[in-house]
């Protein structure tokens, strides 16, 4: 069960005007469950995204770059769940073309106007035949959404996660009510740059041209950056953020101006929101951990340090086994890659507990209090390191069995 992330209330979800959804069942690879998704952009509309940094990245991924290069104006976009259609060479390249070129002949615009999604299995050829014989269900299914249908798609990315993710924030600008939603996916291979995961948001906001790629890399970098389950880097990561300009204010022209920074509160608050649902819905969590690293002298330091923490197998099984066996976390602190780290200036607490102290273990310090911690399923690790002012925040879950059972069955 995802650790208190509460079912999704697809009511809560707010339409982006200048955008339409549609979700179909498509059997690419289990039958009876919606694993099609289409998004319809009104002309005129701003498209930005970040990928994954996985070198063996999936033949989507490859044409996204390329359609976002070719600067056309992006029009459509197209998701299929079940088969990642990564590690399928020039035949995935070809069937990541021909999927866009069959959403085009029906959104009524060029294949260089569509971007294509795919997430699930590797190495697997993209059952394409079957996925353009359901686009004409998808997108009239997108005519009768209107501008809603958030929640359904939100069902139709899931892989192996249990509970749909979105979420949906409003804030004024000029008098004007902005709109930001989006959904995102991902339960497993998950770790930064990115995690194994698609993220799809919209807002309604009117950005000038050419900030839109610097709010996505912000609010990636805040949110879906920070987070890590298990240390794999997928070949699929993709978060896309879109904005029609419906929302009738004037153009936003920076980011650093009052506008630009409601704006980027927004988009960041919600690109977290679905980052730590991803986390807390992570295969076989028990424990929603918070790593929080402080007195770094700068960020990237800070998040060695975090990274190391929550990458650590050892220390996230003590955290399943609710064992206080915190001497682990400080090794891991050790191995981060701080060459001139003095372990004599270290601190850490868990949650409110002082467990060690000037690199050595508190006094005070009693375990069945670390212990008490340990249980509970939500749980902040603090180190100081004492070296500067820089701080840095990565969210992580426990290791589960639970963990290895599904990926030991994840193709059956």
């Amino acid at each position: 069960m995802p650790v208190n992330l509460a079912p999704l209330d697809a009511s809560t979800l707010l339409p982006v005007p200048g955008l339409r959804i549609g979700t179909t069942m498509a059997g690419v690879r289990k039958a009876n469950r919606r694993d099609l998704v289409v998004f319809a952009l009104d002309e005129g509309a701003q498209v930005a995204g970040v990928f994954t940094q996985n070198r063996f990245c999936a033949a989507p991924v490859q044409v996204c770059q390329a359609h976002l290069a070719a600067g056309a104006g992006i029009r459509a976009l197209v998701v299929n769940t079940g088969n990642a259609n990564a590690g399928t060479g020039a035949p995935g390249l070809a069937a990541a073309q021909q999927t866009c070129a069959a959403l085009a002949a029906i959104a009524g615009c060029v294949p260089a106007q569509v971007l294509p999604f795919s997430t699930g299995v590797i190495m697997e050829p993209l059952p394409v035949d079957r996925i353009t014989a359901a686009l004409p269900a998808a997108w009239a299914d997108l005519q009768a959404a209107g501008a809603g249908h958030w929640g359904d798609a939100a069902q139709g990315i899931m892989t192996t996660d249990t509970v749909p993710k979105a979420a949906s924030r409003q804030v004024q600008i000029d008098g004007h009510t902005v709109t930001v939603t989006g959904i995102s996916k991902g339960a497993g291979m998950i770790r930064p740059n990115m995690a194994t995961m698609l993220g799809f948001m919209a807002t309604d906001a009117v950005l000038a041209p050419g900030l839109l790629q610097g709010l996505v890399r912000e609010a990636a970098d805040r949110s879906f950056n920070r987070i890590t389950i298990d240390g794999d880097t997928s070949t699929n990561d993709s978060f896309v953020l879109m904005a029609t300009g419906r929302a009738g204010h004037a153009p936003i022209t920076t980011l650093d101006s009052p506008a630009g920074r409601a704006l980027a509160e927004a988009v960041i608050a919600v690109a977290q929101t679905l980052a730590q649902a991803i986390v807390r819905d992570g295969e076989g969590a028990t424990k929603f951990i918070t790593v929080q690293i402080d007195g770094g002298r700068n960020t990237d330091e800070c998040k060695l340090v975090a990274y190391a923490i929550a990458h650590s197998p050892l220390v996230k099984t003590a955290f399943f086994a609710s064992d206080p066996n915190l001497g682990r976390i400080l090794a891991a602190v050790g191995y981060a890659g701080i060459p001139d780290l003095d372990q004599a200036l270290i601190d850490l607490h868990l949650d409110d507990v002082l467990v060690a102290q000037a690199g050595g273990r508190h006094p005070g310090y009693q375990e069945a209090e670390g212990q008490r911690v340990m249980k509970q399923a939500e749980i902040t690790v603090r180190v100081h390191l004492h070296r500067g002012e820089a701080s840095a925040t990565v969210w992580t879950c426990d290791l589960s069995h639970d963990y290895v059972s599904i990926n030991a069955d994840y193709r059956s």
